[in-house]
């Protein structure tokens, strides 16, 4: 629930230039970026904006292909906010902000084509790989959307392939095969309170906050997701304002990668 005097004194502070934290409107929080954290995954990852920091893993499995698909592999992005990294969060099934969170992980990895399914058939029709991508809050302080996305994507630049012994999976060794993600698609999210726009909020400012967008973006600057959120509607100058501001930002974080 949005409170009028809070949103009101935010949005005070940020027509004069100034955020509770002393940030300009359009900056992030300090970004730091940490590979290879865990021997226990094929690839990891984690990342720290501000004081969200959050771990993103990557695990093989051997399954059928889909019919429809039968020369390729797939990826499943599962996402859990642990009670520890929030009082907001509690125990139980999948709540819709990580049911969301994964799906947004998920589309935009996948609509980027980052990953050559094609290239995780390891016998057509019968077996593939399937990389599971799972990701966890360590500290929840705003933002997630982007903490996750960059998480697992900086998470499958680092992964292996495990080795595979008579069609089975020995996760004691590896193949040394890396995956092979080349193209670089980042999620910024901007978010709306006001008639101002916002970049990296905190869990605070999240909640005065009125709409978002997360725009995924190539390197080229070629969108490949988008998801609304928020319940205030966006008009087409707003968005269209919104998505050439997630592409300069998305700039600016593709360089730490």
């Amino acid at each position: 629930m949005i409170i009028p005097e809070a949103r009101e004194h935010l949005l005070r502070a940020l027509r004069e230039g100034l955020r509770f934290d002393g940030r300009a409107a359009h900056a992030y929080r300090p970004i730091e970026i940490t590979r290879n954290i865990t021997k226990n995954a094929e690839g990891s990852a984690r990342v720290k904006i501000g004081d969200t920091e959050v771990i993103a893993g990557v695990k093989f499995e051997v399954g059928t292909p889909f019919p429809d698909k039968p020369t390729e592999g797939s990826i499943m992005v599962n996402t859990e906010l642990i009670p520890f990294s929030s009082p907001e969060f509690e125990s139980g099934p999948p709540g819709i902000e990580s049911i969301e969170l994964a799906r947004v992980v998920d589309r935009g990895i996948r609509e980027s084509k980052a990953i050559d399914f094609k290239k995780l058939c390891i016998k057509e029709g019968e077996q593939a790989w399937i990389a599971l991508i799972d990701i966890v809050p360590l500290n929840a302080s705003g933002n997630l959307f982007d903490a996750f996305a960059l998480a697992a994507l900086v998470a499958l630049r680092e992964t292996k392939f495990p080795a595979l012994v008579d069609g089975k999976i020995d996760y004691h060794q590896s193949s040394g095969k890396p995956l092979g993600v080349e193209k670089k698609p980042i999620a910024v999210t901007v978010h709306k309170i006001g008639d101002i726009l916002l970049i990296d909020p905190t869990r605070e400012e999240e909640h005065l906050c009125e709409a978002r967008l997360t725009v995924t973006s190539m390197e080229n600057d070629v969108l490949c997701a988008l998801q609304k959120g928020g319940d205030g509607p966006l008009t087409v100058d707003e968005i269209t304002a919104m998505v050439t501001l997630a592409i300069e930002k998305a700039r600016e974080l593709r360089k730490l990668i």
